[in-house]
């Protein structure tokens, strides 16, 4: 999934200089963002409170829209550098194309990985005959400077681990480690991602990582996490040092745990690129505009997205927080 912002600004952020080295709860609201010709997104991250939890840079939550008699998601081939997309769906489709070649179908709960390392580019649409409903959400990883440069690859993983050794609770282990089931995703830092569904006058506790920070999102229904009420489309950033986490269901719910070790290299993100100075990211648009380095995405009925045009001001380092 692209950011489409017309004018995005540049971002540098990461290092651990800013990270809760204890429990917290900090409430990110979403902003509002037009995706494409069809689809309007929440954005969590980056957020004018907090810009990364571990290596998650980026965050879309999206529907649920009924698309019964609309196109659906429509969004342009477009290009990546320097990270990790995660497509993550609760109800609906998505067709995926890229310039390494892939070709697939993504349905609920079944793991989209695209890994763009040096440079890749894709297309995301809703399949011509689609469910009515699109619901989900798209994620961003930085990829830690050993590995921002590997080969593209994609892969599709559609069996993945699911815990229920808790009453009230069904997860899915996006990546990562959660409870002592592991996914078969490819990392490149230590995180985790996790598709919770709890049901109604649901009361657990769920292990975690103390040395991981985490946030949890909201999708569906009215829970609280650590005594704090959530509603659909907000996230709940909760620092380090927690051995457990409490979740309580009001409603059936959905939630998505995200989390990882902080990450303490400082990135530059502008557009859909990551990079770690300004002259990289401005070589990366460059290239795009001029048909270098990214590939082709074929079989997509439309024209690539070009990149916008650079801000003026200097890039300023701002941390993982504003």
């Amino acid at each position: 999934m692209s950011d489409l912002d017309t004018a995005p600004p540049v971002h540098i952020r990461g290092g651990r200089q800013e990270v809760s080295a204890r429990p917290v709860h900090e409430l990110l609201e979403p902003r509002i963002t037009p995706l494409g010709e069809n689809t309007v997104v929440r954005r969590l991250l980056p957020n004018l409170g907090r810009r990364m939890v571990g290596a998650w840079c980026f965050v879309d939550h999206y529907g649920p829209d009924d698309i019964a008699d609309e196109p659906g998601m429509w969004v342009p081939p477009h290009p990546h550098t320097g990270l990790q997309t995660v497509s993550w769906l609760h109800e609906g489709e998505v067709l995926h194309r890229d310039s390494v070649g892939s070709l697939q179908t993504i349905n609920p709960r079944e793991l989209g990985l695209m890994t763009a390392g040096r440079a890749i580019a894709h297309a995301e649409q809703s399949p011509r005959a689609h469910a009515r409903l699109l619901h989900g959400a798209q994620l961003w990883i930085a990829l830690p400077d050993a590995h921002r440069n590997i080969a593209p690859a994609f892969a599709h993983h559609s069996n993945l681990p699911v815990i229920t050794s808790r009453a009230g609770l069904r997860g899915t282990v996006i990546l990562g480690e959660v409870d002592g089931a592991a996914s078969p995703g490819t990392t490149y830092s230590p995180l985790v991602g996790a598709d919770l569904s709890l049901a109604e006058g649901a009361c657990v506790r769920l292990p975690l990582e103390p040395d991981f920070e985490y946030a949890v999102l909201t999708m569906s229904g009215s829970c609280r996490v650590d005594g704090v009420p959530l509603v659909p489309g907000s996230m709940l950033y909760l620092g380090c040092g927690r051995a457990d986490l409490l979740l309580e269901a009001s409603t059936e719910s959905g939630l998505l745990l995200l989390g990882g070790e902080p990450f303490d290299e400082r990135i530059v993100m502008w557009w859909n690129f990551i990079g770690r100075s300004g002259e990289e990211i401005a070589q990366a648009r460059a290239d795009w505009n001029a048909g270098r380095r990214f590939g082709a995405v074929h079989g997509f009925d439309g024209d690539p997205t070009p990149a916008p045009a650079l801000p003026e001001a200097r890039l300023k380092a701002r941390g993982r927080v504003r």
